[in-house]
């Protein structure tokens, strides 16, 4: 099949969802929308499309198929909405919508529709975690045990001026930015969970929003997971660990400035001392916008749910928002 495409909002994952649909078979990228006439017409005149400053002429267009919504968090629910409700296959960027509220309206208007709808976690077709994925599915590791992470960056100079600093435009910080991925790909490894407690901090920037967020969830099985994610980490980090019964899986680095992604796998030995360990790196370009292109494309082709569906960006708000009402409770929240 063939797919004409539109993007709404030009910047830095507009452009990479771009060019991930421009490598694809079966797509055309028609419209670039952005209230920044020159960032739209920029990215518009690398693809060879149409640009325009009206997000609405470019949804309402009724040659196109799909919709990318890469807009500022506040925009995201009006744009997805409008889409899903003329019949566009829609992919959100994360956060679906700032809260659960608009992460409701976004499902509510899919479900209306019964057009596709998937939320941007790209995180998930990463190698290394896409690998690691597969094996705790094989029983690699054997029982899932407890999960950590941490994932940060250290900003830039005028960081706390940008529109992720004001809680109008971002919904929240550093825990909603970052962590929404952690958190979906927690579920995606051991499942929901039902409890969460968590700290929010701004210790550096001077901002509305936390630059530091701290927390721990669990489930019915007794698995634990804790997760740190920064805006005061200074040098960019991204670790994911899974430890089960039989070994573990740790993932580093997302290429780039987060370093070489690498899996390390490691075996326990039965009569104990240390385990027999492989370390698998992925050190070749950024391939996890194109991944995820591609599964989105084939979900619509075969009438399926896409992996990161609009029910995982759903729960991974509700994990976010559990998260937020006990930082300012001080207590353990019901997820």
């Amino acid at each position: 099949m063939w797919y004409r495409v539109a993007i709404v909002g030009a910047g830095l994952i507009g452009n990479k969802r771009a060019a991930a649909l421009h490598s694809a078979n079966g797509c055309e990228l028609c419209w670039i929308a952005d209230v920044d006439r020159q960032k739209a017409e920029v990215l518009a005149k690398q693809y060879d499309s149409q640009a325009t400053t009206d997000w609405q002429r470019a949804v309402s267009d009724d040659s196109v198929d799909i919709v990318i919504v890469s807009t500022v968090n506040n925009a995201l629910t009006q744009v997805a909405t409008e889409a899903l409700r003329t019949g566009k296959h829609v992919l959100c960027e994360k956060p679906l919508g700032r809260n659960l509220d608009e992460s409701h309206a976004i499902m509510q208007a899919a479900q209306s529709s019964g057009a596709t709808l998937k939320t941007g976690f790209n995180h998930r077709h990463h190698p290394a975690v896409a690998t690691a994925h597969q094996l705790v599915q094989q029983g690699r590791i054997g029982t899932i045990l407890f999960l950590r992470s941490r994932y940060g960056h250290g900003g830039r100079p005028g960081y706390e001026k940008e529109w992720r600093a004001d809680k109008k435009l971002c919904g929240g910080g550093e825990l909603l930015d970052q962590g929404v991925h952690i958190v979906d790909l927690f579920r995606w490894f051991a499942g929901d969970f039902n409890e969460a407690f968590g700290y929010t901090r701004t210790y550096f920037w001077d901002m509305q929003v936390e630059d530091n967020a701290f927390a721990l969830f669990s489930n019915h099985d007794g698995v634990v997971a804790s997760m740190h994610t920064s805006w005061t980490q200074w040098k960019n980090i991204f670790s994911f660990e899974v430890f089960g019964s039989e070994g573990y899986l740790i993932i580093e680095g997302l290429g780039g400035s987060y370093g070489t992604e690498t899996l390390r796998v490691g075996r326990r030995r039965p009569e104990g001392g240390s385990p027999d360990e492989q370390i698998f790196e992925f050190p070749g370009p950024d391939i996890s916008w194109e991944e995820e292109w591609k599964e989105f494309v084939a979900a619509i082709e075969q009438g399926r749910q896409p992996l990161g569906n609009g029910w995982d960006g759903y729960q991974a708000n509700r994990m976010i928002q559990a998260v937020y009402e006990s930082a300012e409770k001080g207590q353990v929240v019901k997820i």
